[in-house]
């Protein structure tokens, strides 16, 4: 049977992580994401799970001993924020190059400096292109399934590549919400058993990993591979979500549509924002405004065919970074859509905002400027500002 608990977003990923109880968790602690591994070490040492916890000196040995455990055959994950991920760099690559299903979990978290503890997106959307396939949770229930989903993702014989799942710090991690979670042996029967095909430590098949692969090798045959799995990614996420709404009653899809129908102008944004985006949007509706939102779930890949069809027909739409883009083009998810529309040669208006670094408070002001704007530019056509802000101080 589910139960109902009041938990932060850290604990319910800690649940999530006790029901599916992986073989290996090497790990180092970062706020915000230190109540997680705190949460999964009480498990393990009151025997509620068994669990190898391997408590690693930094974030760059946690990554190296989950490459090294998923390459043995073990079901491994770990979790991480900010300039704990960023010290993983060098073992992103490798754990995604080597096809290696590890599943993360990361409490968004600003990059210093200046040293900042707070969320933004800066983290992971500096590891949108490492491999690894990304998924955003708006809210603590999110974070939970999304999980889990993450786990029969990464090892699906299609896909076999690493998994960031990604929450809001703080906003989501330290907040008590309403959390439905699953009866722990219906999650281990859903994700089920990890049977790797070339585990290294099977010493009657020996085989290699890791090999140098130099001039006239295959190099290039490898990463062919990779972008084709992680293509191939975005249908099997799907073919997941339908089981797993069997399961919980709980749909997800590549974005969540939320009252776009019969919209005429949309925000698309990540992560808990989109809940604040939801009430401004009700609002609107009840002025008989026709706004809508678009809710990034699945970011890497990018569903990009799925999100110019939600898109088509606007008037004006505002796409919502929680980074910056230092290339001075917008912040990432601005640019995916923009490359997107444009590929497909479907003209939409669009305006960039970026929001919220460094934890800045989003408000609905926030919001309501940015639906102000984009119906300004419906009604003249005329995006004066491809690039602004939202929160800043005067």
């Amino acid at each position: 049977m589910a139960r109902v608990e009041a938990i932060t977003g850290n604990v319910a990923v800690a649940e999530a992580m006790r029901a599916v109880e992986p073989d290996v968790i090497g790990v180092y602690p970062i706020t915000p994401q230190t109540i997680i591994v705190e949460a999964y070490a009480e498990y393990v040492a009151q025997g509620e799970v068994g669990t190898e916890f391997v408590a690693a000196e930094s974030e760059h040995s946690a990554m190296s001993i989950c490459v090294g455990a998923a390459a043995a055959g073990a079901r491994t994950m770990t979790c991480t924020s900010s300039q704990g991920l960023a010290l993983m760099w060098e073992e992103l690559y490798i754990a995604a190059g080597l096809r290696l299903p590890i599943v993360m979990f990361d409490v968004n978290r600003s990059l210093s400096a200046p040293i900042n503890i707070h969320c933004d997106h800066s983290d992971t959307m500096g590891a949108r292109d490492s491999g690894w396939i990304q998924i955003f949770s708006e809210n603590a229930q999110e974070a939970y399934d999304n999980f889990i989903q993450a786990v029969r993702i990464a090892e699906h014989p299609d896909v076999m590549l690493p998994v960031m799942v990604m929450m809001d710090g703080f906003v989501i991690s330290h907040s008590i919400q309403r959390v439905e979670l699953l009866d722990e042996d219906k999650v281990k029967k859903f994700v089920g058993e990890w049977k790797p095909d070339y585990p290294l430590l099977d010493a009657d098949h020996p085989v290699t990993w890791g090999s140098f692969d130099g001039l006239g090798g295959f190099y290039f045959e490898y990463k062919k591979e990779q972008y084709d799995a992680l293509q191939r990614a975005k249908d099997v996420s799907q073919e997941v979500a339908k089981e797993y709404a069997k399961l919980s009653g709980r749909e997800y899809g590549l974005f969540e549509k939320y009252k776009m129908d019969d919209a005429e102008v949309a925000i698309v944004a990540a992560g808990s924002t989109a809940g604040t985006a939801k009430t401004v949007v009700d609002t609107y509706r009840q002025n008989g405004i026709k706004a809508g939102l678009i809710k990034i779930r699945l970011y890497r890949p990018f569903p990009a065919e799925e999100m110019v069809e939600a898109l088509s027909g606007l008037k004006a739409a505002a796409v919502l970074d929680r980074s910056p883009g230092y290339d001075v083009l917008g912040g990432p998810i601005f640019q995916d859509i923009q490359s997107a529309l444009y590929q497909s040669g479907t003209s939409v208006p669009l305006v960039n905002y970026i929001y919220g670094l460094g934890g800045r408070d989003v408000l609905v002001s926030h919001i309501e400027k940015a639906y102000e704007d984009i119906l300004n530019v419906a009604k003249t056509g005329k995006v004066d500002k491809k690039v602004d802000y939202l929160g800043l101080k005067e």
